[in-house]
This record gives structure tokens, C-alpha cells and sequence, in this order.
């Protein structure tokens, strides 16, 4: 989205580190998924004008390492609200019931603007496991 952190220069780099990058597609159902993206991938703008892949493999939530969430708004203890959507707390709903954080961690992305003193999750928010914050 034009209000959030600009994500490329992430992506650029980890191509050139040789790693795959998977980016999210979201569908009408509220169902995400994750669709890898390649420097020659043909992006098509979805129904809320987010650039998405045309084509690539589908991998599971589960198989990712690392996730950069959009961020509307964070706390210091790693809580977040984003676009309200619902779509990235549905998707990582099995981190919930883990002790400990394995994969994929969670990374919540957002300018520093955006911190706010503290946010009150609902039952089914799903935390970061860190946040980034950038000056504006």
C-alpha cells in the first residue's frame, strides 16, 4: 500500500542472497497464501489495488521462515493492528497455540510514527515476534 514501508529494497536484497521470496495473495474468502516472486514475476494489481504475482509456487504458511508484516500500528510488546482485514492473523492462527516461536517468525514493519504506548489484542491477534521501525 502507498502508506507503508517500501518493502523492495528488502526483497532486492534477499535475491541478491540467493533466497526465495514469497509474497502474499489474498483472495475473496479472506484466505491468504503466499506466492513466490522472481525479479521477472508479472505483478497484476488485485480488488484493493495491492500488487500481486501472476504465477509462481504456492507455498504453505508453514514453510516460511520469515514474515514482514504491513504494520498500521505497534506497541512495545510486539502487539499489532493492521488494515483490518484479519487476513494475516487467520493466516498464522497456528502460532497461537505454540510455546515457543519456531517458524515463521513474524517481523511487523512500520515507521516509527506509528508506535503507539500500548494496544489491547483481541483473542484472536497474533503477535510479532519483532518489530522494525524505520524514521519517516
Amino acid at each position: 500500500m502507498s502508506d507503508e514501508v517500501d518493502t523492495w529494497t528488502i526483497i532486492e536484497r534477499g535475491w541478491r542472497a540467493n533466497k526465495r521470496i514469497f509474497v502474499p495473495i489474498t483472495r475473496n474468502n479472506g484466505k491468504m497464501f503466499f506466492r513466490e516472486i522472481r525479479p521477472d514475476t508479472t505483478l497484476l494489481r488485485n480488488r484493493m489495488s495491492i500488487w500481486e504475482p501472476d504465477s509462481g509456487e504456492i507455498i504453505s504458511p508453514r514453510e516460511l521462515q520469515l514474515v514482514i508484516a504491513p504494520t498500521v500500528v505497534f506497541d512495545a510488546s510486539n502487539h499489532r493492528i493492521g488494515m483490518g482485514g484479519g487476513y494475516y492473523d487467520r493466516c498464522f492462527s497456528f502460532l497461537k497455540h505454540r510455546k515457543r516461536w519456531f517458524k515463521p517468525k513474524l517481523l511487523g514493519i512500520a515507521f516509527e510514527c506509528q508506535r503507539v504506548e500500548k494496544i489491547s489484542p483481541n483473542t484472536w491477534d497474533v503477535r510479532l515476534y519483532r518489530t522494525y521501525s524505520e524514521a519517516n
